[in-house]
């Protein structure tokens, strides 16, 4: 899986055009770094910036922009509607793929410590990064503002977390941290009126909405608002409840409707101690900011959400709500827009979801899952959405030899060179028989007599997709194996000193391309074990195919060995090669008693 990182930063400077564009060059001068979005604001004075890159330069690219911002944005001159209090406002580290939340955690801190020592800011960790819990939070992080910094940096309770305990009266404080991906998300509807865009917004946004009693349906906005009473005594925003004190309110509330009472409170903010004003109803999801906008561009009023947690409230799940609440006030949805980019994984889950209610097999190519997930949610419906470009961590099957024409492949291996050689053509056997499998699986999936098999064929299906593209990729990774080698071979060997680390190099580098054939030896038993899974379950008319696959796979098991074996007496170390020995041993021992096992079912089932 390809490890991409996303960083947000936020600078102070929303009008001149080619001081921005300064601040992008820098960015775009790291190597690997992708430029997804830069969204500048006249009225905020501010500027977002959206680049991707792998963890080991994301960091380079984003202290990089902080210091050419330090240098060409001076915070005593500046001026916007949006809270601020540095040249370079915030910098969030967010994982998109292959990545862990506290690797960009690390990362956040690493590259504060970089911005207060080398360029002398003031940084305070947020989010994920955080050194205390009371500074997760941004706006609280951020409270008082640039107008306020001086004051805050003498209190000892707001000492940074790196860099000077005074003022950067040009380049104020920055914010640095780790957080979820944001995905911004915008739902149409088939009317006009932005009432009922937020009418819906507020019933699925975490906030919630005001209770309220009385002429509520279908449309809750209509009915009368009910407030805390002035006897002390406690409404349940979400039923018909009332506690005599907020303890007996926050037990209910806990019990009954699953919530932290103190923490809702915390954040509308309503004071537990002398409640007053609305009582609030809770909204259907966490982690979701929501309102109602009418975009004259599109002639339609839009659910405009931010999903700040895509884990715990995907997309697809947000919009099927919002499609039954639609339904309850005649509304009708038409689609959906995705604004700036989305992450691969909460696609997948739409397009799983979305199978699952149709019966159908979630094993299948990642540009079938893609195409079902756009049609399913409509996200063509009022803007162009290319998959390729809008989301992030697409699995994309890379390289020389994978992506040549059948016959252009069978040629290359045909030539007079070492490679493409056994190796590669091995891993595509195994490939072939994971794919094979899957097929098997999605063809027996509509058939009704399959019905209670569902879920195993599913998963067949999802498992066979998985081999497949791996064994895929390793067709080009056993050629690539042998790179060590041959860099190794072309080191010089004019002193003894030189031989013995070209040796040393040498026997390290088929170590290496050792470790390649032997991850496809597995792979290949991976797709027998579910040709034996399937085995029992396939109809007769498929059976073949089964078979088919199975004689594939254990081809690709044993070729792949051979590509083990062969490399082992040039390692020179006699510990790793008695460990390689034993792992294929074991696995063309499972390989073959699975082939085995799998011939038999085939043969008795041709035979009637």
């Amino acid at each position: 899986m390809e490890r991409i990182v996303e960083c947000v930063p936020n600078f102070s400077e929303g009008r001149d055009e080619a001081l921005i564009r300064q601040i992008t060059d820098a960015i775009e001068g790291v190597s690997g770094i992708t430029l997804l979005d830069v969204d500048p604001g006249a009225d905020t004075n501010r500027t977002v910036v959206t680049f991707i890159g792998p963890p080991e330069t994301i960091g380079e690219a984003a202290f990089r922009a902080v210091k050419r911002a330090s240098e060409l944005i001076d915070m005593r001159e500046h001026h916007g509607a949006h809270p601020r209090f540095g040249a370079t406002d915030v910098v969030p580290f967010v994982p998109v793929s292959g990545v862990t939340m506290e690797e960009c955690a690390e990362m956040a801190r690493e590259v504060g410590r970089r911005i207060g020592e080398e360029l002398g800011i003031p940084v305070f960790l947020y989010e994920h990064a955080a050194s205390r819990p009371d500074r997760r939070n941004l706006s609280v992080v951020r409270g008082g503002e640039y107008e306020g910094l001086e004051a805050k940096l003498a209190d000892p309770e707001w000492t940074p977390d790196f860099g000077p305990c005074e003022l950067n009266p040009t380049a104020g404080a920055t914010a640095v941290g780790a957080r979820e991906f944001l995905i911004a998300y915008n739902i149409n509807l088939n009317t006009t009126d932005r009432r009922y865009a937020t009418e819906i917004a507020y019933e699925l946004r975490e906030r919630g909405r005001w209770k309220r009693t009385g002429n509520t349906d279908p449309f809750y906005y209509k009915g009368e608002v009910v407030r805390f009473p002035e006897d002390g005594t406690y409404p349940c925003g979400n039923c018909d409840f009332t506690g005599g004190s907020f303890a007996e309110l926050a037990e209910h509330h806990a019990e009954a409707h699953g919530g932290d009472l103190a923490e809702r409170y915390a954040s509308i903010p309503i004071d537990p101690e002398s409640p007053s004003g609305p009582v609030f109803k809770d909204g259907r999801f966490r982690f979701v900011k929501g309102l109602g906008w009418v975009i004259e561009e599109y002639n339609r009023a839009q659910i405009s959400l931010n999903l700040t947690n895509y884990k715990v409230s995907p997309p697809h799940e947000v919009l099927e709500a919002a499609r039954e609440e639609a339904r309850k006030r005649g509304i009708v949805i038409t689609g959906s827009e995705i604004v700036g980019v989305i992450p691969y994984e909460a696609v997948k889950w739409a397009a799983h979801h979305y199978l699952r209610g149709m019966r159908r097999s979630c094993g299948l190519p990642v540009p079938d899952l893609m195409e079902t997930a756009v049609q399913s949610m409509g996200l063509r419906e009022v803007s162009t959405f290319d998959v390729e470009e809008r989301v992030l961590g697409l699995p994309k099957l890379e390289g020389p030899l994978v992506l040549r024409p059948t016959f252009d492949f069978v040629d290359e291996v045909s030539r007079d060179t070492p490679a493409p050689g056994g190796g590669s053509v091995a891993a595509l056997a195994g490939a072939l028989g994971g794919a094979l499998t899957a097929m098997v699986a999605n063809l027996s999936i509509p058939k009704g007599e399959f019905d209670d098999q569902y879920d195993t064929l599913s998963s067949i299906a999802e498992r066979g997709q998985a081999v497949k593209d791996a064994l895929i990729r390793g067709v080009d990774e056993d050629t690539r194996a042998f790179d060590s080698v041959i860099d190794a071979m072309r080191m010089p060997k004019d002193t003894e000193e030189e031989r013995q680390a070209r040796a040393e190099a040498m026997r390290e580098g088929y170590k290496a391309a050792t470790r390649v054939p032997l991850s496809n030896v597995e792979l290949c038993v991976e797709a027998l074990r579910l040709c034996a899974e399937i085995a029992p379950l396939a109809s007769p008319q498929m059976i073949s195919d089964v078979g088919t696959a199975a004689l594939l796979a254990d081809a690709g098991a044993r070729s792949a060995a051979y590509n083990v074996r062969i490399n082992l007496p040039e390692t020179g170390d006699e510990a790793f090669s008695g460990e390689m020995r034993e792992a294929v041993e074991a696995l063309l021992a499972e390989s073959a008693e699975l082939a085995g096992a799998v011939t038999s079912a085939v043969e008795e089932k041709l035979e009637g």
